[in-house]
């Protein structure tokens, strides 16, 4: 397949280092950065975390340099960060979900805060790195629940665990990078986006998810909050604006550290009915969809980022609106559970048209 993507020269033979490499947007990442030449060694957690697993269906094990461990041990970071001496660490690995820090608040903390400090403590004596994306997330803000889009210097904070957990990690960076990094000219950013959606997903409470296991054996969809306003974006989206911060924290740390917001333009956050319809649409048969009114825990209902500064200063922008990143997920999942397809290389094709749209859109 032919490679249009214009960063190519950059990523070939740089010696990358992913934490979460298997989970849903690590296995999009991880695959994209082999496409583009880069020497990708992968840190997970030895269980997969999904099942099915897009990291195990793309057969990404047999690509790249696969370790397993855990990152709340400051041993082991200081062990894989010295054996692979990388150029540019790019951290996803976290407990990524907010209903799940309601039942077990203590591991979320545990792995999306002290996780971070464990691998920034570890990156700091090794002389090789010059580029580090911490990847947080949307509700890293304090969210007060108005019709308001967040931007970078906005105070942090949250209501639930995972919120909380997220927040922390900002400030760690920042501590991280201030005290440590900034003498030494090597570039620390923190991405925040949410809310990601495309094929391969199979964590539990979320919608696309949920709705393509109730589709996919002909159930009716349970939602909660259909309501509920989220910046959604294709996966891809975020992505390409890790690769972009990181390739500027390579070239002038200096002046790109920091926090960047990487979500959709405003009117491409949508509801949570929204999202449902148009994928009831694309998948077609019997799909349909109900509310769910037995649930009391708090979360946000409505969230949206401000990406301004990420399209000025970085000339980065999304590239697929709203209703093409619903129509190229849904049809992902219909490739895998009703087509059969060969999901290698239709995963590869949607990397090959973001990529198109970049050069020519």
């Amino acid at each position: 397949m032919k490679n249009t993507f214009t960063k190519a020269k950059f990523w070939k033979n740089k010696k990358v280092l992913v934490t979460g490499h298997t989970g849903f947007k690590g296995s999009w990442l991880s695959l994209w950065l082999y496409y583009l030449g880069a020497k990708l060694t992968g840190l997970s957690l030895p269980a997969p975390v999904s099942t099915p697993n897009l990291y195990k269906i793309l057969g990404l094990k047999d690509l790249i340099d696969d370790q397993r461990g855990d990152i709340t041990h400051l041993k082991y970071c200081r062990e894989i960060i010295e054996k692979v001496k990388p150029d540019i660490i790019i951290h996803m690995a976290a407990q990524p979900l907010v209903r799940e820090s309601y039942i077990d608040p203590w591991s979320t903390i545990n792995t999306n805060v002290l996780g971070t400090a464990n691998l920034l403590e570890a990156a700091r004596s090794c002389d090789t790195i010059k580029s580090i994306v911490i990847v947080t997330s949307d509700k890293c803000y304090m969210n007060v629940e108005k019709n308001y889009a967040f931007i970078e210097t906005d105070p942090l904070g949250g209501y639930d665990p995972y919120s909380g957990s997220k927040a922390c990690a900002e400030h760690v960076a920042t501590v991280y990078y201030q005290s440590f990094f900034k003498d030494k000219l090597v570039g620390l950013a923190t991405a925040r986006a949410g809310n990601v959606i495309g094929g391969g997903d199979w964590s539990a409470d979320r919608l696309i998810p949920d709705l393509v296991r109730a589709y996919s054996k002909d159930q009716k969809l349970i939602i909660r909050s259909p309501q509920a306003t989220r910046p959604w974006q294709h996966v891809l989206v975020p992505l390409s604006g890790y690769l972009t911060i990181a390739e500027c924290l390579w070239n002038e740390p200096s002046n790109y550290s920091g926090a960047w917001n990487f979500g959709p333009d405003h009117h491409n956050v949508k509801t949570v009915q929204d999202m449902v319809e148009i994928a009831v649409q694309i998948w077609g048969k019997s799909a349909n969809w109900e509310i769910s009114r037995q649930d009391n825990l708090y979360e946000s209902r409505l969230l949206q980022l401000n990406s301004k500064k990420a399209q000025s200063i970085l000339g980065w922008k999304p590239r697929w609106n709203f209703n093409k990143a619903v129509s190229a997920t849904i049809q992902w999942y219909k490739n895998y559970y009703l087509n059969k397809g060969k999901m290698l290389d239709i995963t590869l094709s949607q990397i090959n048209e973001y990529e198109d749209q970049t050069l020519h859109g």
